[in-house]
């Protein structure tokens, strides 16, 4: 058996004093050999390079092992489009001491090679490979809806269940996000695959709720990506900012960062920084 200890795993987040940090699974599982132990695996999905991904594995390791005093295995899978980055482990030396993390690390890109060996695959995560690759990939607008189709039509050829063509189907839409006229354009064509296989599968209600999980990933997204940008040009205008002013940016709201963006041009150091935070705080705003 297994049990998913994310709602634990978020106690770790509050804790944290290196900035911010989420790791994205933590499962309990069993040995199936019959031995009496149980481990830990955290694994963490990367989709952009960062200079502090290998330190932050490292921390996330040893303090969920401090936690759980258990074995913790920590497993990455890297999503980005970059050939050449590859964090496979953490290192610290000097004078004699020594300390060396590794971990095992997927290459999503790495799947191109073996397309062919996907397609035949029967894995239902073979379709969410496929559809990352071309998400990845294809950039007129007219290929990715040839391959949103064809990854479409994949899902019932290969006469999944209905939950389970829905949960792929939302994230090869997800994924895959066309203009409007050409969503249209697909919508028609879906109607025109489910008549054929005779599986009403993700029209009518299930679109609406996919389309809104679209939308609020889509902020999600940019909400991220500003937080990113802001904490580069922060570092760069001020110099290196405390974990905890890290964290308090990199959740603020989408137009809050785009009003920190602007005030911190004038800012020569983070003094300047807390105290703009300060008058900006979620409760501040409120009051006044």
């Amino acid at each position: 058996g297994y049990e998913f200890l994310d709602k634990e795993l978020e106690k770790l987040n509050k804790d944290s004093e290196v900035g911010k940090r989420f790791a994205d699974k933590l499962v309990k599982v069993f040995l199936s050999d019959g031995t009496e132990t149980w481990l830990l695996i955290h694994i963490e999905v990367q989709g952009y390079s960062d200079p502090k991904f290998e330190r932050r594995m490292y921390v996330y390791n040893y303090r969920i092992r401090d936690r759980y005093q258990a074995e913790v295995v920590s497993l990455a899978l890297l999503t980005d489009a970059r050939t050449r980055y590859r964090p496979r482990q953490y290192q610290v030396k000097r004078w004699g001491f020594s300390l060396t993390f590794r971990f095992p690390a997927v290459k999503v890109l790495d799947y191109y090679k073996t397309w062919a060996a996907l397609e035949s695959n029967a894995n239902p995560f073979a379709i969410i490979v496929m559809a990352h690759l071309k998400a990845q990939q294809e950039k007129q607008p007219q290929e990715q809806l040839n391959w949103k189709l064809r990854l479409v039509r994949e899902l019932y050829r290969r006469q999944y269940s209905r939950e389970q063509v829905i949960q792929l189907f939302q994230f090869i839409d997800w994924c895959i996000n066309l203009p409007e006229k050409l969503e249209l354009v697909f919508q028609e064509e879906l109607s025109k695959i489910e008549e054929v296989e005779k599986m009403t599968y993700v029209t009518s209600i299930e679109r609406k709720g996919i389309e809104k999980g679209k939308q609020e990933g889509r902020a999600e997204g940019k909400q991220e990506e500003a937080a990113t940008l802001i904490l580069r040009q922060l570092k760069r205008r001020v110099g290196e900012i405390g974990s905890e002013v890290e964290q308090q940016v990199s959740v603020m709201p989408l137009e809050k960062l785009e009003e920190l963006g602007e005030a911190l041009l004038d800012f020569t150091g983070e003094t300047e920084l807390k105290t703009w935070l300060e008058k900006n705080k979620p409760d501040a705003t409120a009051q006044g």
